[in-house]
């Protein structure tokens, strides 16, 4: 009998928390659904600034000699580009390099390579802070005895502003995606629980470029830039 009534007390204790764990599920509401949607928007700038490297290559029977060409050359080079008004702190040495060359024997009688000469290289950077300066800047430089155009490259001072008008295009996109999401669902749109975002910048659209020594200025053409943002978000659906 002692047994019997030991199997009756637990079997009365298992119900007991079953309706217990029930009456708490039936006190907390369920969780609203949620949607996800991802939104892509874009804006379009013209840039407005420049970035060119300039370079000066000399040669000579020493490093010595070649060095001394290429400081002459650099400096007239400098000079040329700071009378159009670029400042100081807009130029900078970006590489300097010396290196011999070299004759390779001709014959197999396995011979050493034989040093030649030397090549010295000098490359400065400009920050050009208005783009119809670009064809002006590379003229001067190459009349002035620069022989290398190494980059050309455009960007915008008014990047930011383009920035958060492709952000705010990209919301607005996957919020409409959403609310058509919860309506087809049933529901309705209800607070953004999160929102993360992506930032892209496209290439600049090609140019052309003429480098010439003639009277008129090299024509350089900035084209457009395109700033894209994509975003990831996530809404409550409210049941209807």
């Amino acid at each position: 009998m002692r047994a019997i009534a030991l199997f009756l007390g637990i079997a009365v204790v298992i119900p007991l928390h079953a309706q217990q764990d029930a009456r708490d599920a039936a006190n907390c509401p369920a969780s609203n659904p949620t949607v996800t949607a991802s939104g892509h928007g874009e804006a379009r700038i013209t840039p407005d600034r420049a970035t060119l490297s300039i370079g000066v290559e000399t040669k000579g029977a020493t490093a010595a000699q070649a060095s001394a060409e290429n400081a002459r050359k650099q400096r007239a080079v400098v000079d040329a580009i700071k009378s159009l008004g670029v400042a100081d702190a807009q130029i900078s040495t970006v590489d300097y390099s010396v290196y011999p060359e070299q004759s390779m024997p001709t014959d197999k009688s396995g011979g050493v390579p034989r040093i030649i000469g030397y090549t010295v290289t000098n490359t400065v950077r400009i920050d050009v802070q208005r783009v119809d300066q670009v064809g002006a800047l590379i003229d001067a430089a190459l009349g002035k005895g620069a022989n290398a155009i190494n980059s050309l490259s455009f960007f915008s001072s008014d990047e930011d502003e383009a920035r958060r008008s492709a952000l705010t295009a990209a919301v607005q996109r996957a919020r409409g995606d959403a609310e058509a999401m919860a309506k087809g669902a049933g529901g309705r749109l209800g607070d953004l629980i999160e929102v993360t975002s992506q930032i892209g910048t496209g290439p600049v659209q090609p140019f052309a470029t003429r480098m010439s020594l003639q009277a008129s200025a090299t024509p350089i053409n900035p084209g457009s830039q395109t700033v894209s943002a994509e975003v990831l978000a996530r809404w409550q659906v409210i049941k209807e």
